[in-house]
Formats: C-alpha cells, sequence, structure tokens
C-alpha cells in the first residue's frame, strides 16, 4: 500500500456538556452548537472514519483495513483484532463537567455487550484556573455501593479530585472511576469502544427536563480501586521521546519539534497514529508532505519506516500498539 501521512476528516459530536473551544482553539469546522467531542479517527459501528488527502480520500478506515490489512495494522494486529480498528481517537472540550463514570474491561465488556473494553488516557492541552478532573473514590476503603447513592450534598466526599494544567497527562485503566471537569480540553486514546456507565450526572437535565440516565448496577460491578491516581511523570526533552502510558492497549509517547528529525518505526509491527497538541509541523513519509496544526491527527500504516519532522514549534502525541 502506499505509505504517506493520512488524514480523517473529524467527527464532531454535540454534547450537554459541550463547548466552543473545538471549534475556536482547535479550528474544527462545524455548525453545531456545545460540541464536545471530535472523533479524529474511529472504527466504531456508524462511526467510521473517512480519509481526507491523498489517494485514499473518500475511502473509509474500514476499507483500507480490508484492502491492505497487515501493511495498514501490522500483523499483529490483525492477528489479534482481526479487521476491527482498535483504537479510538478523540479531543475533548469540557465547558461543563462531564458525567463521573466508568468503563468495564474487556470480560465484562465481552460478556455483556459483545464489546471490547474501555482502557483509555488523557493529555491536558488546555484549561481554565482552577479545572478539575474526578479520578477514583477518595479513599479506597468508600464501600462501592455508595456509587448507588450519590447526590450533591456528599458528592464531595466520594469522589477524588484532582487540579489539572497544560501538558498533564492521565491514564485510565478501565473500573476507574473518571470524569473530565469543567474547562478543560483534552485529547483522548482509548479502547475502541464506546460503553459508558454513568454513575453521577451532577442533577442536570437536558432542554426537555429530563436526567440522563444512570446505570449504577452496572457501574458498581465495574468499579475497582488502584493504588495510584494514574498521572504520568514525564520529562520532555530536546529531541528525545518520553513515555506517558505503555499498556496491553496502547503506547502513548510524547515529543517536541524545534527543528528537523527523523524517525525510525521500521522495527514497529503497527500503524503510528500522530495527534499534533502544540503548534504546526511538516510531516514528510516518501516524499509525500502534510501540514499539520495543533488539534489534527495523522496516521501513517504499519508499512513505514521512515517519518520526517519538520517544525520551529510543536508537540506530538505518538500512538502504537
Amino acid at each position: 500500500m502506499q505509505s504517506y501521512p493520512i488524514k480523517f476528516t473529524p467527527i464532531l459530536k454535540e454534547k450537554i456538556w459541550g463547548g466552543d473551544k473545538l471549534s475556536q482553539i482547535l479550528n474544527k469546522k462545524t455548525d453545531l452548537q456545545n460540541v464536545g467531542e471530535s472523533w479524529e479517527i474511529s472504527g466504531v459501528e456508524d462511526n467510521i472514519s473517512i480519509i481526507s488527502n491523498g489517494i485514499y480520500k473518500g475511502k473509509s478506515l474500514n476499507d483500507l483495513i480490508k484492502l491492505h490489512k497487515s501493511d495498514f495494522l501490522g500483523k499483529q494486529n490483525i492477528d489479534v483484532f482481526g479487521e476491527n480498528f482498535p483504537l479510538l481517537i478523540k479531543f475533548l472540550d469540557a465547558k461543563t463537567n462531564l458525567s463521573v463514570q466508568v468503563h468495564p474491561d474487556d470480560e465484562m465488556a465481552k460478556a455483556n455487550h459483545n464489546s471490547f473494553g474501555k482502557t483509555e488516557m488523557w493529555y491536558i492541552m488546555n484549561s481554565d484556573e482552577n479545572a478539575e478532573i474526578v479520578l477514583g473514590l477518595k479513599d479506597n476503603a468508600i464501600d462501592k455501593n455508595v456509587l448507588g447513592d450519590i447526590n450533591a450534598t456528599n458528592v464531595d466526599a466520594i469522589f477524588n479530585t484532582e487540579k489539572v494544567a497544560q501538558g498533564d497527562s492521565y491514564f485510565i485503566p478501565a473500573g476507574k472511576i473518571h470524569a473530565i471537569g469543567a474547562g478543560v480540553l483534552a485529547a483522548e486514546i482509548q479502547q475502541t469502544s464506546d460503553i459508558t456507565y454513568r454513575v453521577y450526572d451532577w442533577d442536570r437535565t437536558d432542554d426537555k427536563g429530563m436526567q440522563r440516565e444512570l446505570h449504577t448496577e452496572a457501574a458498581i460491578k465495574a468499579t475497582r480501586t488502584f493504588a495510584t491516581n494514574g498521572k504520568c511523570t514525564y520529562q520532555l526533552e530536546e529531541a528525545k521521546t518520553s513515555n506517558l502510558v505503555d499498556c496491553d492497549f496502547f503506547t502513548t509517547n510524547i515529543f517536541k519539534i524545534k527543528a528537523s528529525q527523523k524517525r525510525d518505526y521500521s522495527d514497529i509491527d503497527s500503524f503510528i497514529i500522530f495527534m499534533c497538541v502544540e503548534g504546526r509541523a511538516e510531516v514528510t513519509v516518501n516524499n509525500l508532505t502534510e501540514f499539520v496544526t495543533m488539534g489534527e491527527t495523522i496516521l501513517v500504516p504499519a508499512n513505514t519506516e521512515l517519518v520526517a519532522f519538520n517544525s520551529t514549534n510543536a508537540k506530538f502525541l505518538e500512538v502504537y500498539i
């Protein structure tokens, strides 16, 4: 297959908690209101990404998988996932708090939904002053059955909250209670799954005065406790890659570019995704170049060996399996 920096048309989602940062900061073109999510690369049923550039323009993500199999996904990914794209890549804008939620692991998701589970991570691209996220229970000794009786008077005593700033990153394994808080713009990398169990939705109602459904029983079964809050520790050095997350479902690194550099991916048996989280850069594969700006995402197929980057100031998340 022809290897080049492949772009996809974002799939934008209106959300009760969405805002305008995806359009104002990340330049997503839309007439929708309260846009909360930009699905950058998706293999979720009824939300399959379409290629927007190059010789494959107009083809779907699934078309490329069917046509090119291991050249596109990587041999090991084909062996494990077949023709299912294994990751869902998003940008999120929370004008107000997302619901406090939890996701099932692979075993629970397979049994109840015939789906993959949902382990994910966040990279904070922008945040308002004093913005927070929910990460786990405030105390691991709390009986998780309390999730069935949360209200405005006890919510602060149940959930652990953390203030966030640009550049913070968090790993959220399946089973961990979590929520992005108001004022946060984040990149999200996750397993291909759209299964969410809502625990608490801040007592809000939609434009018809209805509250969204909670999934208390399933959430209690899915919830686990963890020894740490999952914050990633890293030090970004010039022309070096820093690891954020390395788990069974994906590896995510971060690197910055202030000149020209080439990166060798010949030893990685996987597609590589690059999410631009700061600045602007030229990305070149096989003499084919794309300009990528903050809030854009590209994918290079598994048969790619060298990728060249050129920028005066850019940061990328590098994602593969």
